[in-house]
């Protein structure tokens, strides 16, 4: 056929990549305020799998929706009329090379978007590991000796795929609408944590995951609180919360954590109070060395060697049992702001949303948010 032969392809190549030259704005710099930034912000971008490490990725279309693969000049479709839906991913020195088909790209950075540059929905998988899906633009690139997959998103979607992460399906609205608020006033406000994109998708961020199914409890909360973030003095600032708190909530300075711009306060959980969380675990002589209750610099050490669930909270007394260290807990989470398990009981109890989040975060305010202004 005509079209397939090399000179006719690539003149339809120039032609999409003309298309599709459409720049994201990049994130504003450091040495602006943090007020000013705030409003700039309608994108967001999450850099995901990293926890992996992986030198090997795979791109895949969702059926219904092409993707547009672009390795600096090369530039090719995945979509099932194509024939070609998926591409492999590979590290090659300091190289992205893609292998879409027959047809082999290598660059320094590998783009993938809709058709007119517009964020496409597309799963990315590390091979025999995990595989999500993602509604974005997405870019790999090579930085050391690993793959770095970095989605831009728009702010919502951002905001329901972390609440989506966050909640159960059964949770009351209510509750699912006071995480969207304070996840949305995260991200307009948390960003600097990482030097190539704004965050993460673990814990250390913001834990992320697919975008939620439409029509379900989240992007029905999501929708309902658009543009509505958590502010103090009237900022917008990066709320923490918690899985669930020992029957009150903590404050940074309790657990030798710095203060960010919020005066966190120590808060009653009723519901917490009638039903703690315990737990107890043992771990070695050597690893209790380092440990200290009240300290969650030392339980994220410890959780990171140990695993998450060895070391649920930094609210615990140790003792010793034989050769190892006996350690008796309360709660999940380093037990700051918001407690999750306590919101879910306020809105079953039927608290608003804006009740919720007043009285986790006394002296705050829900205010209306945009980019614009």
């Amino acid at each position: 056929m005509l079209a397939s032969t090399p000179s006719v392809r690539r003149i339809l190549e120039l032609a999409i990549l003309l298309l599709v030259s459409i720049e994201f704005p990049p994130s504003p710099s450091r040495t602006v305020s943090a007020h000013t930034a705030d409003r700039r912000v309608s994108r967001v971008r999450i850099g995901v799998l990293g926890l992996f490490h992986s030198k090997q990725m795979t791109i895949n279309a969702i059926a219904g929706h092409a993707l547009l693969l672009n390795a600096g000049e090369d530039l090719t479709v995945l979509e099932s009329t194509s024939g070609v839906t998926s591409a492999t991913i590979q590290l090659s020195g300091s190289n992205v090379v893609a292998n879409a088909g027959n047809r082999v790209f290598r660059s320094s950075e590998l783009r993938v978007s809709g058709r007119d540059g517009e964020p496409v929905y597309f799963q990315l998988a590390v091979p025999n590991k995990i595989a999500r899906r993602y509604q974005g633009v997405l870019e790999i690139k090579s930085v050391g000796s690993e793959l770095v997959a970095i989605v831009t998103m728009d702010l919502e979607t951002a905001v329901a795929s972390v609440v989506a992460a966050e909640s159960t399906s059964d949770a009351p609205i209510d509750a699912i609408k006071a995480q969207a608020v304070i996840t949305r006033s995260y991200l307009i406000s948390g960003r600097g944590r990482h030097l190539a994109f704004d965050f993460c998708d673990t814990t250390h961020c913001q834990f992320l995951r697919e975008p939620p199914m439409p029509g379900t409890s989240v992007p029905r909360a999501v929708d309902a609180t658009r543009g509505m973030v958590l502010a103090y003095n009237s900022h917008p600032f990066p709320a923490m919360y918690t899985r669930s708190c020992s029957g009150h909530t903590r404050t940074p300075a309790q657990v030798g954590l710095p203060s960010n711009n919020y005066p966190y306060y120590s808060t009653d959980c009723k519901y917490c109070l009638s039903h703690p969380s315990r737990w107890i675990s043992r771990i070695s002589l050597k690893d209790a060395a380092s440990l200290r209750s009240s300290d969650e610099a030392s339980r994220l050490r410890a959780a990171r060697r140990l695993g998450w669930s060895t070391v649920p909270s930094s609210d615990f007394n140790s003792t010793k049992d034989g050769g190892q260290v006996l350690l008796r807990g309360m709660g999940f989470g380093h037990g700051i702001g918001l407690c999750q398990a306590g919101a879910r009981a306020m809105a079953e109890d039927s608290a608003s949303f804006r009740e919720i989040l007043s009285h986790y975060y006394p002296n705050t305010a829900v205010i209306d948010w945009s980019p614009d202004h």
